[in-house]
C-alpha cells in the first residue's frame, strides 16, 4: 500500500469558505471515506471543540464524519484503527508539544509510512508532515521536547510563504530571507507554499497542485518557481542533512 498525503499551505484563502478552495482535492484524497479523526492542538485548549466544530462543518458536503481526536481517552489507540487524520492549523510549537505529550507520534509515522493511514494537514498540520518544525511560521510560545515531527517526507516546507511588496519600507527580514538563514545551517530543501495551493503525495509520486505557484530553495542555488501541475517528485529522492545540534 503506497501512502496517501495531502498538505495544504492553508484551510482557507481570500473571498472562499473554509477549505473551499480543495474541494475536488479533498474528494479524490478521501477517495470514499466518509470518517476522519482531526486534531485540533495547535490551538488554544479552549478552541478544540468550536475549532473541531468548524472542520464538521466544512466536510458536510462530502458526507464525512469528523471526531475531535480530543475527544477520545485514547487518541493513539484511536490512530491504530483510523482511516484518515487531518491535523489543522495554528501555532507550530504548541501542536507539536501535545503530539509529543499523547505519544501520537510513532504510530502516526508507522501506518502512515505502511500505507494504513491517509495524512491531511494544513498550515501547522503541514508543518507536522516535515522531518522539523524549523521552517514554521510561528512564535515559540510553548517548548517541545524536540523539534522533530512527523517525518513523512524527506524536504521541509513553509506554508503561507509570502514574496516582499516591492512598494514595501519594511526594514526586517523577507520570509526568503528567513529560509535561506535555515539552509545555512541545514541542507535541506524547502519548498515556500503560498496560500491556495498544496502538495500531493501518492507513494513515490509528490506533485504541486492549486491556485498559485511555489517556490523552492535549495542550498547554493538560486530558489526556482514552479507553477501547480509541477511534478515533484525528484524532492523525495534528496538527503536530508540537519545540525542536530538543535533539539
Amino acid at each position: 500500500m503506497e501512502d496517501n498525503l495531502l498538505l495544504l499551505s492553508n484551510s482557507q484563502t481570500h473571498n472562499m469558505g473554509f477549505l473551499e478552495h480543495a474541494r475536488e482535492a479533498l474528494v479524490e484524497f478521501l477517495d470514499g471515506r466518509r470518517s476522519i479523526y482531526f486534531a485540533p492542538y495547535a490551538a488554544k485548549v479552549s478552541a478544540y471543540d468550536s475549532y473541531t466544530a468548524t472542520i464538521q462543518e466544512a466536510f458536510k458536503p462530502f458526507n464525512v464524519t469528523v471526531t475531535g481526536l480530543h475527544t477520545v481517552d485514547r487518541p493513539a489507540a484511536a490512530l491504530r484503527d483510523a482511516e484518515v487524520l487531518f491535523v489543522g492549523g495554528g501555532n507550530s510549537f504548541r501542536l507539536l508539544k501535545t503530539l509529543q505529550q499523547l505519544d501520537v507520534i510513532n504510530v502516526v509515522r508507522e501506518r502512515v509510512t505502511h500505507g494504513e493511514l491517509r495524512y491531511m494537514g494544513s498550515s501547522a498540520g503541514t508543518n507536522m508532515s516535515c522531518p522539523s518544525l524549523r521552517t514554521t511560521n510561528d512564535m515559540p510560545i510553548v517548548q517541545p521536547a524536540s523539534f522533530a515531527s512527523f517525518g513523512l517526507i524527506s524536504f521541509q516546507i513553509n506554508p503561507h510563504y509570502q514574496d516582499p511588496p516591492t512598494d514595501s519600507t519594511h526594514m526586517g527580514e523577507t520570509r526568503e530571507q528567513r529560509i535561506l538563514e535555515f539552509l545555512d545551517e541545514n541542507d535541506v530543501p524547502v519548498v515556500g507554499l503560498r496560500e491556495g495551493s498544496w502538495l500531493r503525495k501518492r507513494g513515490a509520486s509528490l506533485a504541486l497542485e492549486g491556485l498559485t505557484a511555489a517556490r523552492i530553495f535549495r542550498r547554493n542555488t538560486a530558489p526556482q518557481e514552479y507553477k501547480p501541475g509541477s511534478d515533484l517528485s525528484w524532492l523525495l529522492t534528496l538527503p536530508a542533512t540537519f545540525d542536530q545540534s538543535q533539539p
